[in-house]
């Protein structure tokens, strides 16, 4: 009597991403000076120069969905229309981290004016050339990457920082990292469901490939040469 083989569904990408970029994730947080944010915070020099690297990674957000946004073709309208809807959603963020920068004591115009350490600026040109030569998915692994890392970490950091510094966590100075922290998790769970209208090969690996890079060129950001090499 022969068995009946049952084929088993096929995952969806979302859990095909998850899977893929599961290994890089984890070396992001297994990176010592993330940990040591997490658990004891910044100085306030030290944050001061963190906010400066965020504001540009967060300055430079909009453009490059903006540029992937306009070379969506029609085979992927549901991820040109959320880009549409998140360009709406994103505008004026920067502003937030500049707020954050007066309220502990920097320099606006210095943020403004300088420019971030080397791996931001090496993150930034990445997902330019993605959005602007590669193939327009790939800012979905941006978003993914930096989203992840929003919804996990951002509340658990403004608290070990603002402690660190003796400051309220409920005080000005850490409203980019409270609002991300509950609206990325948001944010997360929409990619779940765009993610699975992904069905060519070529796109699906577009936000693979992305994805890997943008959570190890942010990595980089916590590592000698990054967002501490602005202190001063």
């Amino acid at each position: 009597m022969s068995s009946v083989q049952v084929a088993q569904p096929k995952p969806s990408f979302f859990i095909t991403l998850l899977e893929t970029t599961d290994t890089s994730r984890r070396e992001f947080e297994a990176i010592p000076r993330m940990n040591s944010m997490l658990a004891r915070g910044l100085t306030l020099a030290e944050y001061k120069a963190f906010l400066h690297d965020l504001y540009y990674v967060v300055w430079h957000f909009v453009p490059v969905l903006a540029a992937a946004a306009s070379r969506c073709p029609d085979q992927f309208r549901p991820v040109r229309a959320e880009l549409y809807d998140r360009i709406q959603e994103e505008r004026g963020h920067e502003l937030w981290v500049l707020e954050d920068v007066e309220a502990v004591g920097g320099h606006v115009d210095r943020v403004r004016s300088r420019a971030p350490s080397a791996p931001m600026q090496c993150m930034i040109a990445y997902n330019y050339y993605c959005a602007e030569r590669g193939h327009p998915c790939s800012v979905l692994g941006m978003l993914y990457s930096l989203e992840v890392i929003a919804s996990a970490y951002a509340l658990t950091l403004a608290q070990s920082i603002a402690k660190a510094i003796g400051r309220d966590v409920d005080a000005p100075g850490f409203k980019f990292l409270l609002s991300h922290s509950a609206m990325d998790q948001d944010h997360v769970a929409k990619l779940n469901v765009l993610m699975k209208t992904i069905e060519d090969p070529a796109g699906q690996e577009a936000v693979i490939s992305a994805t890997q890079v943008n959570f190890y060129q942010f990595g980089r950001v916590f590592h000698d040469g990054g967002f501490t090499s602005l202190i001063g």
